[in-house]
């Protein structure tokens, strides 16, 4: 922050953090410039790799995605939409499942925040300053940054399903576990997506390890 109502750079002087286990990068916006009244981040996809993770805005967001640079291809609700260099696409409906790949160093810009209510960062962001640490395998620094912000948001199952990856990969089994089994009794989809999770193999054949849904 500067002391004269503004502040200037260039996308490339940002920080930039590899999440995913390095399929993209995350370059954090709003946290570089303390911005509070929205959301705001930008990525950049390694070659043909996914440069907006497949989602939907379960908060309740709206969300503007500015192509900067390179091509990408969005996915909005099963439907396919080419994205050059200037393309804007705006998700009013928070509904829509939406997801992009690029090119190599295609770059997205994201804009969001939920109509009516005062803006504060999604869990996400705050979990993504500890997937930085995957590519290096520095689990303890994972882990802490994970811990703080569980003292933060307690009830949080996205939490506590990266804290129980980063303690599986770590070799803490009964920890990992807690963790996972509180991941799913706060939001039963993660049974689901801890069947096929390779940072949960070593943890998968415990007889505690959750069972996947019922068909």
């Amino acid at each position: 922050m500067t002391d004269k109502g503004y502040e200037v750079a260039h996308i490339d002087e940002l920080e930039e953090l590899p999440i995913n286990k390095g399929e993209f990068v995350w370059r954090p916006v709003r946290r570089r410039f303390g911005i509070t009244a929205f959301g705001t981040n930008a990525y950049t996809a390694n070659a043909g790799q996914r440069v907006i993770e497949e989602h939907s805005e379960t908060g309740g967001h709206q969300e503007l995605y500015v192509v900067l640079r390179g091509r990408a291809t969005f996915t909005l609700d099963g439907e396919e939409v080419a994205a050059p260099a200037g393309t804007l696409v705006h998700v009013f409906d928070p509904e829509v499942k939406r997801g992009a790949v690029g090119e190599e160093g295609t770059t997205i810009l994201v804009v969001g925040a939920k109509p009516g209510e005062a803006f504060t960062p999604s869990t996400w962001e705050r979990s993504a300053e500890a997937l930085r640490f995957w590519p290096t395998e520095e689990w303890d620094k994972a882990i802490a940054v994970l811990e703080s912000h569980l003292e933060a948001t307690p009830e949080n199952g996205g939490v506590h399903y990266n804290l129980a990856c980063a303690k599986a990969r770590a070799g803490r089994t009964a920890e990992a576990l807690s963790d996972l089994r509180r991941a799913v009794e706060l939001q039963p989809t993660f049974a689901e997506y801890a069947q096929a999770d390779d940072d949960l193999a070593s943890i998968r054949d415990d007889p505690g390890f959750p069972a996947p849904p019922a068909e």
